[in-house]
């Protein structure tokens, strides 16, 4: 029986882990800076957000009742 969460499932809730880093950053870069952040670096901290998010995924499943 597989207890991991479906592939659509983990890309969802990684791509809003992504959507959310890079927004909350953003708005602390705001807050620091008074400028806009690069929408490089926006990406690249969304991306490392993402990788232990997808990780962690992969290794807990649905709850089974």
């Amino acid at each position: 029986m597989d207890t991991h969460l479906p592939l659509w499932q983990r890309l969802i809730i990684t791509v809003v882990t992504m959507l959310a880093a890079s927004y909350v950053i953003g708005l602390v870069w705001q807050a620091v800076f008074a400028g806009s952040i690069p929408s490089y670096v926006a990406g690249v901290i969304g991306g490392l957000a993402a990788l232990p998010v997808w990780d962690l995924l992969k290794r807990i499943g649905p709850s089974s009742k």
